[in-house]
């Protein structure tokens, strides 16, 4: 059986870790697939986690108990060609790894570990989007619009960071692109397209996941793991 780990503080009481799990089970039970998730603590990363689990999802829930090793995973994830799906507080690590190791910002950091660092990548967002539901515009031609079928989309957001507008400009240098962006053009869906699956989210799309109705972006995600030689 494969596995996926989930990468978070795991809280019972949570909603979109609850989701995490469901969706899970929405796309198996689609894809007749197996894939299973596993919550692992940040605390308990080690350097044999890619011996046990095939991909990793970078879950809602921050701030972690140990950035710099969940900056590991998402570099490891990402240089291996490990499938890596970062989604709400995942989705800002994604940034903040990419800023640090591929743009080059070794003192990038994220408002809400030091909200007072001189380059935040992650900043806290003027306007809270906790609980709201937004139109998202995908990039014609990106693996996330292909999954949907479409590119324009409507998805609930349950946090209160994102990607300081100021920091923008750089992401255009490296490998990674950003992909969806709200109607004022903020940044709200990245991924890297020459990865096997390697995509960031604002919003938390397994908490619009059902039985009848897997969310396309899990579907995504499962059918490539369930299909990955290991």
């Amino acid at each position: 059986m494969k596995k996926i780990a989930l990468i978070g503080e795991y809280n019972p009481d949570s909603p979109s870790h609850q989701a995490t799990l469901a969706s899970l089970d929405h796309a198996n039970q689609m894809l007749g697939s197996s894939v299973q998730g596993e919550w692992v603590s940040t605390n308990m990363i080690e350097a044999a986690l890619f011996q046990e689990y095939a991909a990793v999802w970078i879950a809602p829930g921050s701030p972690y108990k140990n950035l710099d090793k969940t900056l590991w995973t998402i570099q490891y994830a990402r240089e291996h060609n490990v499938p890596c799906l970062g989604t709400c507080g995942g989705f800002q690590h994604i940034i903040l790894e990419y800023a640090r190791h591929v743009l080059g910002v070794d003192d990038a950091e994220h408002a809400e570990y030091h909200p007072s660092a001189s380059n935040l990548f992650i900043s806290r967002l003027a306007c809270s989007l906790f609980g709201k539901e937004m139109t998202i515009h995908l990039q014609e031609g990106s693996k996330v619009a292909a999954l949907y079928g479409c590119t324009e989309i409507v998805e609930r957001y349950y946090c209160n960071f994102g990607v300081n507008p100021d920091y923008v400009p750089l992401f255009r240098r490296g490998s990674m692109e950003i992909v969806g962006s709200d109607s004022e053009g903020e940044v709200r869906v990245v991924e890297i397209p020459t990865h096997p699956f390697f995509i960031g989210t604002l919003f938390v799309p397994q908490n619009q996941s059902t039985v009848e109705k897997p969310h396309p972006l899990i579907v995504g995600f499962v059918r490539v793991i369930h299909s990955k030689e290991v």
